[in-house]
């Protein structure tokens, strides 16, 4: 048997273009195949089709058409972000300029934990992160990390104040915050954190400032830009006032919302996020990037010298002092791919205005639907949207039936939407993150919504 060509080398290219036929093809095929937002049939259909496509998974002898094979079942039974009825979570459908740039990520393979792995990748690391703490930080002297996403951003803020602190540091938090951020304290041997109330989905500013002015010790407070369920902003100014007042150190979750910086029409929704230590980013959300593309980013890129590390294989002390870049205390990770490149090729070819103009067109078909269900007798609004979530459900229903609603959707694969309890009921969620969403497309996925709760409620006409 000869040895299978490399993805890159001076062959490379040659070898990976009918490769990429194949593969371009297969999703074509795939997709056509599913047919909508999700495959139908429900999990058990999926994972029936899944086993028959793949048979065995290591046979003795190779099957030269396996990527033909398995691409297309992966198409087939995928759920497509790209779908303008698949609108359950904040998972983005990537640009293809951004795809593009992973495969060559890929191709190379560059690992980011030492310069000789990645000598070009290493700068532009330094420079897309510093443009984006930039972003988010004007003064001072920020920097940033890249990461796999939101979770990983969490832990990091809270490994940083307790090194700030030279000891453990309480959390305080939210109702509304998310589920990584105490498991984060949990996973560093940090005391229980403290849980401030939020009703209406948002941190209250007094009830925090009551809590502060009874704790003692060191503190972190978290606050979030774009909760997960309804992407709910906390008022940030308030909140950094209070911190400022009692000495609390400041994180901000802004996975989601964090995406509103490109935006010049909502970015002052974020007044307030240039006060905190350490903020969460996620561009595999409002940044349309293949996932992982998070980022942590600090207002005192001295906070950073606690992740130095040394390995004599990676950073010795001679190569560092000879002028080698020193990657390791960039990441809690050893081998890392290079996110970046991603990240960087979609900054430069869209520009402010590029990115802007996407997240204005998404919050304006958040604003869109709200105004499909407010205006439907069989359907009630939560709230007007934060940014591109819209919470409703049927008019009437018990919770039962809307969740029943929501998987009967899955089912049979006709949209996809997501689940949020909020106000003690529950609610079907529309994350809206295609720009490419008409109103055609809007009015199909509550008429499917109507459609699906008719069909589970005896005597039920959607109109």
């Amino acid at each position: 048997m000869s040895t299978p060509p490399l993805a890159s080398g001076h062959e490379g290219p040659h070898a990976l273009r009918p490769l990429l036929d194949t593969v371009l093809e297969a999703l074509d095929t795939g997709a056509r195949a599913r047919g909508g937002p999700l495959p139908a049939g429900g999990p058990e259909a999926v994972a029936a089709r899944t086993r028959e496509a793949v048979g065995e998974v290591l046979p003795d002898r190779g099957d030269p058409h396996a990527v033909r094979t398995l691409v297309h079942a992966f198409a087939a039974t995928a759920a497509d972000p790209a779908h303008p009825l698949c609108a359950a979570h904040l998972h983005c459908p990537p640009l293809a300029v951004a795809a593009a740039a992973d495969l060559a990520a890929s191709a190379l393979n560059p690992s980011m934990d030492s310069w000789d792995q990645a000598p070009g990748a290493s700068e532009l690391e330094r420079l897309v992160t510093t443009a984006l703490a930039q972003e988010v930080h004007p003064a001072g002297t920020p920097d940033s990390l890249v990461t796999t996403g939101g979770t990983e951003s969490n832990q990091l803020a809270l490994l940083l104040a307790r090194e700030a602190h030279r000891g453990p540091v309480r959390l305080v938090c939210g109702a509304n915050a998310h589920h990584s951020l105490p498991r984060a304290a949990w996973l560093l041997g940090l005391p229980e954190p403290v849980v401030v109330p939020a009703p209406g989905g948002t941190l209250d500013p007094d009830a925090l400032d009551a809590t502060l002015t009874r704790l003692s010790g060191p503190l972190l407070v978290a606050a979030t830009a774009g909760t997960t369920d309804a992407g709910l902003i906390d008022p940030l100014p308030e909140i950094a006032a209070h911190c400022a007042a009692h000495g609390a150190r400041l994180h901000v979750d802004a996975a989601y919302g964090g995406g509103l910086l490109f935006s010049d029409r909502h970015r002052t929704r974020l007044t307030g996020l240039d006060a905190a230590d350490t903020v969460t980013l996620d561009l595999h959300k409002l940044g349309w990037q293949p996932v992982a593309a998070g980022l942590l980013a600090v207002r005192d890129a001295h906070d950073l010298t606690a992740l130095r590390q040394r390995a004599d294989y990676l950073n010795a002390d001679d190569d560092t002092e000879a002028g080698l870049p020193d990657l390791l205390g960039r990441s809690l990770r050893t081998t890392r791919r290079p996110d970046v490149l991603k990240l960087a090729v979609t900054l430069k070819t869209l520009g402010r205005s590029g990115l802007g103009a996407l997240v204005d067109q998404v919050c304006a078909h958040a604003r869109q639907f709200a105004a499909l269900v407010d205006a439907h007798p069989d359907f009630e609004l939560h709230a007007p949207p934060a940014i591109s979530t819209v919470l409703f459900r049927p008019t009437g229903a018990t919770d039962t039936t809307v969740a029943a609603v929501r998987r009967a959707l899955l089912t049979d694969g006709s949209a996809v939407l997501g689940r949020a309890r909020l106000d003690g009921r529950l609610w079907l969620k529309a994350t809206l993150l295609n720009p490419a969403t008409g109103p055609d497309d809007l009015a199909a996925l509550l008429h499917l919504a109507a459609t699906s709760r008719a069909t589970l409620v005896e005597g039920h006409t959607p109109r």
